[in-house]
């Protein structure tokens, strides 16, 4: 039976992707800082799937957080056939305003922690010649979003940082996919404060379930995608403005919509 970790699989898409693979009988590494939410999805998942749930506590902004996770993994001599780095979170408003420890916690967490980890599990993969590594990116990742200035930078870079891997390894036997889906039900917005969508408006319409954002990503991954916009056709749409319009244009045009009310 295949194992997956998910990191950051306490709730929203990595939920999404637990409950998923497990009803695919994939045995699971559910990583997060929230014991409580962790122990209990992993308790839910063994009940109704009969599949093995491993759960490892651990905040990955931490020092030597993915080492931690790493070793535990390793000491338990559990193999990894699919990682999925999904931990993250945004932060919305001006930055001259934000708080500066926030912004660099965004940065290791959506960056420095995701690199480590695809370090850390790759060269096994790549000796078993087989593996797969989602990594979450967004829309946000495909041009600059004002007020939401390091996220969006924190996912351009997965999203070029997995695109690279997928063309150096596709012919190792080891898959990559830069997983890019839009506003999608989750603790997001309220963790960024994005009040928009956050208060429960017309807007929220448009949020993705994020079970219908997975499912796309995992039929993705098994046609050798190396990138896949999920949701709602208008994310299609979304990501090609920046091959449309001037850089400068598109940035003008952004900014009044996410401007803080």
């Amino acid at each position: 039976m295949p194992t997956a970790l998910i990191t950051g699989g306490s709730g929203g898409i990595g939920a999404a992707f637990a409950r998923e693979l497990a009803q695919r009988q994939t045995d699971l590494v559910l990583v997060s800082r929230s014991a409580e939410k962790l122990h209990k999805l992993a308790q839910e998942l063994q009940q109704k799937h009969e599949i093995k749930v491993e759960v490892i506590v651990q905040d990955l902004i931490a020092p030597e957080a993915t080492t931690k996770v790493f070793e535990t993994v390793t000491k338990k001599k559990i193999s990894i056939d699919l990682l999925i780095n999904n931990a993250g979170f945004g932060d919305y408003g001006s930055f001259s305003e934000s708080d500066r420890t926030k912004q660099l916690q965004m940065i290791q967490l959506n960056c420095l922690a995701l690199v480590d980890m695809t370090h850390l599990f790759l060269p096994q993969m790549l000796q078993r010649r087989s593996g797969s590594i989602i990594n979450v990116s967004s829309i946000a990742g495909f041009q600059p979003l004002p007020y939401l200035s390091v996220y969006s930078a924190t996912k351009a870079f997965v999203l070029h940082f997995s695109e690279a891997l997928w063309a150096e390894n596709h012919d190792k036997g080891v898959k990559f996919l830069a997983f890019c889906p839009g506003p999608t039900e989750s603790n997001f917005f309220e963790t960024a404060g994005f009040g928009k969508y956050a208060s429960g408006t017309a807007d929220r319409q448009k949020v993705d379930a994020a079970e219908d954002v997975v499912r796309e990503a995992l039929e993705a991954l098994a046609r050798d995608e190396c990138t896949v916009v999920a949701g709602h056709w208008q994310n299609k749409i979304t990501v090609n403005l920046s091959r449309l319009a001037p850089r400068k244009t598109l940035v003008q045009m952004v900014e009044p919509q996410f401007r803080p009310k």
